[in-house]
C-alpha cells in the first residue's frame, strides 16, 4: 500500500542498494561508450574511401576524409560521452532508487513478516515501482493473519470444551500443546 504522507517518508540516501545501482549505472555508462565507439568507426570506415583536401600550416593537403576527420570525431566523441555518461548516472541513479528503495523495504519487511508477524504491512510510497506487488503482500499477510486467527480461536474453543466436558487427559493435553503451538506461530 503507497503512503500517502510522502513527506514525512522521504529516502535521504541516493545509495540503497550500493551494488545493484553501481552495476545498473556501469552498464548503462558501458552502453553509451560502445554505441559511441561503433559510430566512430562507422564514421571513419564510411569515409576512407574518398578525399578531403584541407590547408595545414599554409600547405595544402589531401589525404583520406577519414584520417582527416578522425581528430575532430574523436574529440566530439569524447565531450559527447563524458556530457552523456553524466546526465546518464542522474537519470540511472534516480531509475534504480525507485526501484532499489521498495526492494530494500520488501526485505526488511518479509524478514519481520516471515519471524511470524502477520499483522506487519509494507508500506512504500505513491510514486514507488511494485507497489501493486506490495499491496499482494500485504493480502496475502492479511490473509494469512486471518486464518491462523481462526484456527486459534477453534482450537480455544475446542479446549474449552474439552476442559468442560469429561475428556480424556491425552486429548486436553494435545489441544493444549497445539494452541501452544498456534500462539507460538501467532504473533501480536
Amino acid at each position: 500500500m503507497a503512503r500517502n504522507d510522502e513527506k514525512n517518508y522521504r529516502r535521504k540516501q541516493c545509495f540503497i542498494k550500493k551494488d545493484f545501482q553501481a552495476r545498473f549505472i556501469l552498464r548503462f555508462s558501458l552502453l553509451i561508450l560502445v554505441g559511441s565507439i561503433i559510430s566512430t568507426g562507422l564514421l571513419f570506415y564510411i569515409s576512407q574511401d574518398t578525399l578531403t583536401s584541407s590547408f595545414h600550416r599554409s600547405r595544402l593537403v589531401v589525404q583520406s576524409t577519414g584520417e582527416a576527420i578522425l581528430p575532430a570525431v574523436l574529440m566530439t566523441n569524447l565531450v559527447t560521452f563524458i556530457l552523456i555518461s553524466l546526465a546518464a548516472v542522474a537519470v540511472c541513479l534516480f531509475v534504480s532508487h525507485k526501484i532499489a528503495g521498495p526492494l530494500f523495504r520488501f526485505e526488511k519487511e518479509i524478514n519481520d513478516i516471515g519471524s511470524g508477524n502477520l499483522t506487519r504491512r509494507i508500506n512504500l510510497r505513491q510514486k514507488d515501482q511494485l507497489t501493486g506487488l506490495a499491496e499482494s503482500l500485504n493480502n496475502m499477510t492479511a490473509g494469512l493473519h486471518a486464518q491462523i486467527t481462526g484456527v486459534r480461536d477453534q482450537v480455544a474453543g475446542l479446549a474449552a470444551i474439552a476442559a468442560v466436558h469429561d475428556t480424556p487427559e491425552p486429548v486436553v493435553a494435545e489441544l493444549k500443546n497445539i494452541q501452544a503451538a498456534i500462539e507460538a506461530v501467532y504473533t501480536l
